[in-house]
């Protein structure tokens, strides 16, 4: 069954876009990995809120973060549509870690700095900055509203004492600088303590300015704004390893920037047929190889994956190398197509292997055989037998995010009534958690949660027919090199690590 671009799976309704169609538990085992999960008991550290009221203080004002964080804690009934997070990252050492929002915030939180009187608090953070990226535009030769919602967030390695960081909503690309500043100048011979010009006839004397101590201020400056080279929605934006350049890509195309370079870009995948009729796939996510600068990868709609090499020529429509499974003919159904569409991509941090998301499924593929994966992960197959009313609720269209750990041995990935996955590679044992706002006391042990498919429930199980769909965590993040998660389930950012014990 071909599905033509003028029937509804290649419409997200909610947001009028063209785009891939947007979007049994195993045993609550005990989850060990390399980097050093002991029994593998997580624990909740902190509970953030996007904090919407930051964003109305003024920068130079003297911000008591823990207090603000606390304050947001006990207040719950603000949350709107704008606060819901919709990208999580942390940096290259995970001292920071970074949310967008539909309201086109981005909030960076700092990790606590360990101490011996303050073991407890080891993991916990606090917020660092906040500032409006991006605002609600409307484009008037299209008649087309561009929301100011934040799609992605990457980080830059850091080279000096600034952090620089990459936000994207669905046309524009930001860079933004976060500095800290503690000393102003004082003295100017032209300029007044209050800033105002002076009159030149009255300096009789000629002062050397001065930097003098101040409070700290955390600034956030735009460096570079890179607009007006995506028709469609840009849905990934991935800094190459050469960190001279990076990719945006939408439904159709991915273009290629400079960081220096604002007012163009390089085409570099193009799969726009010459008549709209004949689309039968779009792009939804890319991502640059980890060490490869010339190397790239993207995901469709078809549940296929293409492996480009820029080296080959200029223009990348002819892939590298191309990974698709074949379908059972016996699990053919109307949803096939739908729920085969991979809504993420990433690659290992070793560079060895690809993971990709489904809507049913997470499979880790080697980059070296296209015919099949060899991981395949069951996230919520329980599902499969609710797939109609999924369809009916516009559920089916959700996009979930996967990610690694730091020595790739363990994967994560999101699913419905706040639960997120964990699969150890090593041992093929998987848990389910949950990120609940009833179980969020500081330092709670997260329980192994199962839900239960017919026949009689269990005391600690949950029936498939109970769970909630409008709580649902698509966005997660993974330190880069120790056990500590970062969950987002609607305004609410979980922090978890690996109990010590």
């Amino acid at each position: 069954m071909v599905l033509q671009p003028s029937e509804r799976h290649y419409r997200d309704r909610s947001h009028g876009r063209l785009g891939p169609w947007c979007s049994p538990t195993g045993s609550p085992a005990p989850l060990s990995c390399e980097t050093g999960c002991g029994e593998g008991s997580w624990i909740l550290v902190c509970r953030l809120l996007v904090p919407t009221q930051v964003s109305l203080l003024s920068m130079e004002e003297d911000i008591d973060t823990r207090k603000i964080n606390n304050s947001f804690l006990r207040d719950h009934s603000y949350a709107t549509e704008a606060d819901i997070i919709s990208t999580v990252e942390f940096n290259h050492t995970g001292e920071l870690l970074a949310t967008g929002d539909k309201g086109g915030r981005v909030v960076i939180f700092q990790r606590e700095q360990e101490s011996k009187n303050q073991v407890h608090r080891r993991g916990e953070y606090n917020v660092y900055s906040t500032f409006q990226s991006h605002e609600p535009e409307f484009d008037y030769l299209k008649s087309l509203e561009i929301e100011e919602k934040i799609n992605k967030i990457r980080w830059l390695p850091q080279q000096n004492a600034a952090y620089f960081l990459l936000s994207t909503n669905d046309k524009t690309v930001k860079l933004w600088k976060v500095s800290e500043r503690d000393k102003r100048p004082e003295g100017y011979n032209l300029k007044d303590e209050e800033g105002r010009l002076r009159d030149p006839a009255t300096i009789t004397t000629l002062r050397v300015p001065v930097l003098r101590p101040m409070d700290l201020m955390v600034e956030a400056t735009p460096r570079r704004v890179f607009a007006n080279a995506h028709t469609y929605h840009i849905n990934s934006i991935s800094v190459n390893s050469d960190y001279e350049t990076y990719m945006s890509a939408d439904d159709l195309r991915i273009n290629l920037w400079n960081f220096e370079i604002t007012n163009q870009s390089f085409n570099i995948v193009d799969i726009k047929p010459a008549n709209m009729e004949e689309l039968t796939e779009v792009i939804t996510a890319a991502e640059f190889h980890p060490h490869h600068c010339n190397t790239f990868v993207y995901s469709s709609s078809k549940g296929t994956i293409r492996l480009c090499d820029m080296r080959a020529s200029a223009l990348c429509d002819r892939h590298t190398k191309f990974f698709e499974e074949p379908e059972d003919p016996s699990n053919r159904s109307f949803f096939s197509e739908i729920i085969s569409s991979i809504s993420d991509v990433k690659f290992s941090h070793s560079g060895r292997y690809i993971m990709t998301r489904d809507y049913l499924t997470v499979k880790v593929w080697d980059l070296n055989m296209e015919n099949r994966p060899i991981e395949t992960y069951q996230v919520h197959d329980y599902l499969r037998s609710k797939l109609c009313s999924l369809y009916e609720n516009d559920c089916i269209f959700d996009k979930f995010e996967c990610v690694w750990n730091g020595s790739d041995s363990v994967i994560m990935t999101g699913s419905y009534n706040n639960f997120f996955r964990m699969f150890d590679r090593n041992t093929k044992r998987d848990v389910t958690l949950e990120a609940s706002r009833e179980n969020s006391k500081p330092r709670a042990i997260l329980k192994p949660r199962k839900v239960c498919v017919g026949g009689k429930r269990r005391k600690d199980e949950i029936s498939v027919d109970s769970l909630d769909f409008s709580k649902k965590i698509l966005h997660t993040a993974w330190h880069p090199s120790e056990n500590i998660i970062a969950v987002a389930a609607t305004n609410n950012l979980y922090i978890f690590q690996d109990k010590v014990n």
